[in-house]
């Protein structure tokens, strides 16, 4: 028999006990209820867990600092009340481990190229059976050993370097290329030659022709 009412909020659901069983998880709305009953009231909205960077060997021995972010919500209020009594404790380990064993599944430079490696089928398979439905978990403050910063950044150094050097060599190249091309075509023309001989006189500078031993004489 029905004997007072109650209103669930559109953010939560209720879960009713009846002389200590669960009887039933009551959605957004106004309720009539048992007047003996009693009600655990789970909010049902996305959650944010944070774990800051802990330091995590990856394969190759390299301790770095990661850390989580992980989008939560729960999924089965009934599971989530019963299954652990602080279920946002086990979650937190839960993802403590899956970060673990990502990180030691690859090596340092695997990890740094992608720094947001996906966690969240790792963690989603343990937190169901409290009651959890995980929406994302993503590593995040991927930080590597100083020496190691350090080296990356000398070997970056190093390549543009080299890579600068190589296009200052091929341009010099094409332009012995291009000298090469030139000097065979003077010497297949020399009138060609002569030409570019007298283009390249300053101006004011005095040019003597020559025609079968005779001479003359002719400023630019």
């Amino acid at each position: 028999m029905f004997l007072r009412h109650i209103t669930i909020g559109a953010h939560e659901c209720a879960v009713e006990y009846l002389h200590g069983q669960v009887t039933r998880t009551l959605p957004a709305g106004r309720h009539g209820v048992p007047w003996r009953a009693s009600f655990d009231r789970v909010d049902l909205r996305q959650r944010l867990l944070v774990i800051g960077p802990q330091e995590v060997p990856t394969a190759d021995g390299v301790v770095v600092r990661a850390g989580v972010a992980v989008r939560w919500a729960v999924g089965d209020p009934v599971a989530y009340l019963q299954r652990a009594a602080d279920p946002g404790a086990h979650l937190h380990l839960l993802v403590q481990f899956a970060l673990r064993d990502a990180v030691a599944a690859v090596d340092v430079e695997s990890l740094t190229r992608r720094a947001g490696a996906d966690l969240t089928a790792a963690v989603a398979a343990g937190a169901t059976q409290f009651g959890i439905v995980v929406a994302e978990a993503r590593v995040r403050d991927v930080l590597v050993p100083h020496e190691l910063r350090s080296a990356t950044l000398e070997l970056m150094t190093a390549k543009a370097r080299g890579q600068a050097q190589l296009e200052v060599a091929r341009a010099e190249t094409a332009a012995l290329r291009s000298l090469a091309n030139g000097a065979a075509i003077l010497d297949q023309h020399p009138a060609l030659a002569q030409l570019r001989l007298v283009q390249a006189l300053p101006i004011g500078a005095k040019v003597v022709l020559a025609v079968d031993g005779a001479s003359d004489s002719v400023r630019d």
